[in-house]
């Protein structure tokens, strides 16, 4: 199995912050068929102010490329990722249309 964690900052906006994380407790059902059908076996995202960090846990075979694949020929995830965008914001230094930056992991116990 493999795990990746990801961070991604919203919109310092409190009343976007609460209407995102309203769409987070019903996802769209095509969006997590998607998710599961690319490999992915478990993600939780967590919060902190405006910050959030993505947990991913998946199968051996799972890669972000076959994902992003899966996702441009998927019109409703499409959809959901364009909606997301009223209210992600990128981190510094983010490559232009990047949203969620891998990150590197520095300790593990």
């Amino acid at each position: 199995m493999k795990k990746f964690c990801l961070a991604l900052d919203l919109i310092d906006d409190p009343e976007l912050i609460a209407e995102y994380e309203n769409y987070h407790q019903n996802i769209w059902p095509e969006v997590r068929q998607s998710i599961l059908d690319s490999g992915i076996i478990n993600m939780e995202i967590y919060r902190v102010q405006n910050r959030l960090f993505m947990i991913i846990e998946a199968e051996d075979s799972f890669s972000f490329e076959s994902k992003n694949n899966l996702d441009q020929n998927n019109p409703k995830v499409q959809e959901w990722e364009e909606l997301m965008w009223k209210f992600q914001q990128q981190l510094p230094d983010s490559k232009a249309g990047e949203k969620w930056r891998l990150m590197d992991r520095i300790f593990s116990l």
